[in-house]
């Protein structure tokens, strides 16, 4: 899944893919899946459609900023290659506005931890 967003003016590109959770593990040495459950708690209420998050929906007090921070970038990052560390990547900014952004690109982080099908029971093991 792909979005781009304009930010302080310019188009930037986002995408989740299988990567994403190995990609954030190598950068950081965190869990990917423990911090997005981190960033679904800024949702005030129970909102089945992403499209549907509103700014007054979001919990700025629940904010870690260094999650969303780190998140984002690695969404970025896995659509393009060249963008630089963290640190130089948010210096590029003149703002950057986090709840905005976050309720932009929730539909890609909640994509990102839901199955589009449902496991298939595996049938049991003949023994020899």
């Amino acid at each position: 899944m792909e979005k781009t967003l304009t930010i302080d003016d310019e188009k930037i590109k986002f995408k989740s893919s299988g990567a994403v959770p190995l990609r954030y593990k190598a950068q950081f040495q965190r869990d990917y899946f423990a911090d997005i459950y981190k960033l679904m708690d800024l949702v005030d209420g129970d909102i089945e459609n992403p499209d549907d998050i509103k700014p007054d929906d979001i919990n700025i007090a629940n904010l870690d900023f260094d999650v969303f921070y780190r998140v984002v970038w690695t969404l970025a990052k896995t659509a393009n290659k060249d963008v630089p560390d963290l640190m130089s990547w948010l210096d590029e900014f003149d703002s950057f506005p986090i709840v905005e952004v976050t309720i932009e690109l929730m539909d890609i982080i909640s994509a990102s931890i839901q199955t589009k099908k449902k496991p298939q029971a595996q049938g049991k093991r003949r023994k020899k």
